[in-house]
C-alpha cells in the first residue's frame, strides 16, 4: 500500500437546511477517515447512518458544510481527481434502449477514450461479467442481476485508481455475488483501492481489509476486520479427521486443563460455496442460459497492469497534510448550495 492516502477525510460535517436555511438533518458529524491505496475499505451502518452522504461528498456531488475531503490530494470536484475514480450508485442508472455494448461504449465516449482503445475494453469487460453473449441484447430487457453487472462494468470502462462501489452485489445471484467479491479482491491486488458499502455484511467481511460502522452520521468503530472481530477470549481447535476414542482423549484433556466443558462441533462450508458446487455440477451438461453465464472470469487484461500504471499517475504534491492546507483553502472559498447539493 502507498504511504499516501487515496482518501482524506477530517472532520467532516454535513448538515442538510430547508428553504429558509435552518438546519433540519445533521448527516455527518465530525468524521475523521484516511484510506490509502490498495485498500479495500467498508462503509457500513444502518440506514439514515450517513453512509451515502460521505460517499456524495467524496464524489464532489456534495459540498460539506465543514472538514476537507480530499481524493488523490484534490477537491473531490477538480477534474484530475474524477477521472481516476469509478463509481457504481445503488441503483444502475443505464438507457434501456442501448444494447449492453452501446452502454459500455458510451461511458467509454464520457471519458474521451480512443476508439479502438474503448472496443477493447468494452470487449473485455462484456467477457469479464459473463454478458458477452448477450451483447446486442437492450438493457431494458436485462434482470435486474444483468443491468447489475453492466453497471459494475461501467464503473471500471476508464480503468480507475478509486472504485466506489454503493451495494455492489445488489440483486444478484450466488455466483454472480461471489464472482464480484474475486473481483474486488484482484483489483485490490493489482493496486486499486475500492470503497465498499453494503448492508451484506457476509459479503463485506469476505473482501474488506479494513471497515467503518457510522451511526447517526458519526464515527462509532474502525479497524481491520481481522482485528474487531476476533474474539480473545475463546480459542478454537480444528482436527483431522481422527478416530472416536482419540477424540476423546482430547476432549477430556480440554475438560479438564481448562476446567469448563468444551464446546465440540463439525466445521461446515458456508451456503454460497455449496450452492456454487451444484450449481457447477449442473453447468457441467452445457445447457445454454439467456442470462449471464455462470463461470469463473478473469479480470479484464487491461486492469492487470493497473499496480504499474497507477504508479505512474501519482502527482507529486507533498505530505498529506500540505495538500489538506491547500483543500482548506479551496473548500472555504466555495459556499454551500441552498439545498445542500450542488450539480455534478
Amino acid at each position: 500500500m502507498s504511504a499516501d492516502p487515496v482518501v482524506e477525510i477530517r472532520g467532516l460535517t454535513k448538515v442538510f437546511r430547508d428553504f429558509w436555511r435552518r438546519p433540519v438533518v445533521r448527516a455527518v458529524e465530525d468524521l475523521h477517515l484516511s484510506i490509502p491505496a490498495g485498500e479495500v475499505f467498508g462503509l457500513l451502518g444502518p440506514n439514515g447512518s450517513g453512509k451515502s452522504t460521505t460517499i456524495k461528498m467524496v464524489l464532489g456531488l456534495l459540498w460539506p458544510t465543514r472538514g476537507v475531503v480530499a481524493v488523490f490530494g484534490r477537491p473531490p470536484s477538480d477534474p484530475r481527481a474524477r477521472a481516476r475514480l469509478g463509481y457504481l450508485p445503488e441503483e444502475s442508472c443505464l438507457y434501456p434502449g442501448l444494447t449492453a455494448a452501446e452502454t459500455l461504449d458510451f461511458f467509454g465516449r464520457l471519458f474521451d477514450l480512443p476508439t479502438a482503445e474503448r472496443r477493447r475494453r468494452v470487449d473485455q469487460l462484456l467477457e469479464m461479467v459473463g454478458l458477452a453473449h448477450v451483447r446486442r441484447r437492450r438493457v431494458g430487457e436485462f434482470s435486474k442481476g444483468m443491468a447489475r453487472r453492466i453497471g459494475l462494468a461501467q464503473a471500471l470502462i476508464n480503468d480507475p485508481d478509486l472504485v466506489i462501489l454503493d451495494e455492489p452485489t445488489a440483486g444478484l445471484d450466488p455466483i454472480g455475488c461471489r464472482q464480484v467479491k474475486d473481483l474486488i479482491r484482484a483489483l485490490a491486488r493489482r493496486g486499486k483501492t475500492v470503497l465498499l458499502s453494503s448492508h451484506l455484511l457476509a459479503d463485506v467481511e469476505d473482501v474488506c481489509d479494513r471497515v467503518a460502522i457510522l451511526h447517526g452520521g458519526r464515527l462509532q468503530t474502525v479497524g481491520p476486520v481481522a482485528d474487531l472481530l476476533e474474539e480473545k477470549r475463546r480459542r478454537r481447535l480444528t482436527l483431522a479427521d481422527v478416530s472416536d476414542e482419540a477424540f476423546e482423549q482430547v476432549v477430556e484433556s480440554a475438560r479438564r486443563l481448562s476446567g469448563v466443558e468444551p464446546e465440540v462441533d463439525r466445521p461446515r462450508k458456508d451456503l454460497e460455496t455449496f450452492f456454487i458446487e451444484v450449481v457447477g455440477r449442473a453447468g457441467a451438461s452445457d445447457r445454454e442460459t439467456t442470462g449471464a453465464v455462470p463461470e469463473e472470469r478473469p479480470v479484464a487484461p487491461y486492469l492487470a497492469s493497473a499496480e504499474t500504471a497507477s504508479a505512474e499517475r501519482v502527482d507529486s504534491l507533498g505530505s498529506p497534510d500540505e495538500r489538506l492546507r491547500r483543500l482548506v483553502v479551496n473548500e472555504n472559498a466555495r459556499p454551500e448550495s441552498g439545498g445542500g447539493q450542488r450539480r455534478p
